[in-house]
């Protein structure tokens, strides 16, 4: 059988990650400030914020969520809005071992739903008479090799 996670029968595997769909969860825009905030020169402050989860499907499919949470705040503090996305998407892993896994979608499908999660920040923000946000791309493996370093050093104190 299986000398090792990536061997069948003597056939070394190729681990695969297939997406087999993806779409918006939840999208909420809110302008608490509207008509008023349309009368200064808005520049916003912006407050970003990004959180994922994960549900299992069945062995070997997941659902994967980035959950996208933006303020954007007037000069004088004030929210000028609020946009809350969860973009989601179902993959399937082949040939992983359960930690890969997890590394996995922490990287490489977050990375995949980034996109999807910036085009719609930047339709609701339009929608709602603001420019676009044109967020900036996201290093999601730098933030999970963060994270597994936090969750070392929090698990030696």
């Amino acid at each position: 059988m299986a000398d090792d996670d990536n061997q069948v029968e003597g056939q070394t595997l190729t681990p695969e990650v297939r997406l087999e769909h993806i779409y918006l969860k939840d999208a909420s825009f809110e302008s608490p400030m509207s008509p008023q905030v349309f009368g200064e020169s808005l520049e916003p402050r912006l407050q970003v914020d990004f959180n994922a989860s994960t549900k299992p499907l069945g062995s070997p499919r997941y659902e994967v969520i980035l959950n996208t949470r933006i303020e954007g705040k007037a000069k004088d503090g004030q929210i000028a809005f609020i946009i809350e996305v969860q973009q989601a998407g179902i993959f399937s892993f082949d040939g992983f071992a359960e930690q890969q896994i997890h590394q996995v979608m922490g990287t490489f499908c977050l990375t995949t739903l980034f996109p999807y999660v910036r085009e719609t920040i930047d339709s609701l923000a339009l929608r709602g008479g603001f420019p676009p946000l044109k967020l900036a791309p996201i290093n999601f493996d730098a933030l999970y090799a963060q994270g597994v370093l936090r969750a070392q050093q929090n698990s030696q104190a």
